[in-house]
């Protein structure tokens, strides 16, 4: 094994771990509701691009994760996560060809499957109230997602992660 592949490795989770913080740190209430899934976004860039080593598990686990930070009902997150990563992984071939208009499209409705999901179990669970805002980080993430694929393309080039 290669240091290149070793540090490829470190520099995935660096970018889940940033992506993490992201998802957590705290915002104004005027843009909390816009908040893109930034955990999401890169775990769906790295399932897309690495599907045999960031699949379906490691969504699970981050998910996990997530709920613990944020002090919420342990596996909505990790069970949405999961969902989600689920389709990409079955669908990476295709997605990888799609231009970048219509994988943000495809990005955008993964993200509102997302937290469809999250709102079910927690309507499930909790009974929760349907808001219109569930859908409005699919939106910031739709404007996202080539930003974020383009910075993560190129740190995987630039590292060779593999």
């Amino acid at each position: 094994m290669s240091i290149h592949v070793a540090n490829g490795r470190w520099v995935v989770w660096l970018s889940l771990l940033v992506a993490m913080l992201f998802q957590i740190m705290p915002l104004p209430d005027l843009v909390e509701a816009w908040r893109p899934d930034w955990l999401l976004l890169v775990i769906m860039y790295w399932a897309m691009a690495l599907p045999h080593r960031y699949n379906i598990l490691t969504a699970w686990v981050l998910g996990v994760m997530l709920d613990i930070l944020l002090g919420a009902t342990l596996g909505i997150r990790a069970f949405a996560m999961s969902v989600v990563v689920y389709v990409v992984v079955l669908h990476f071939q295709r997605l990888r060809n799609f231009p970048m208009w219509q994988q943000a499209l495809v990005v955008a409705m993964q993200v509102a499957l997302y937290n469809l999901v999250v709102f079910w179990v927690q309507f499930v669970a909790d009974s929760a109230v349907f808001d219109i805002s569930l859908f409005y980080p699919a939106v910031s993430s739709l404007i996202m997602w080539p930003w974020i694929f383009w910075i993560l393309r190129r740190v995987r080039r630039l590292y060779k992660v593999r």
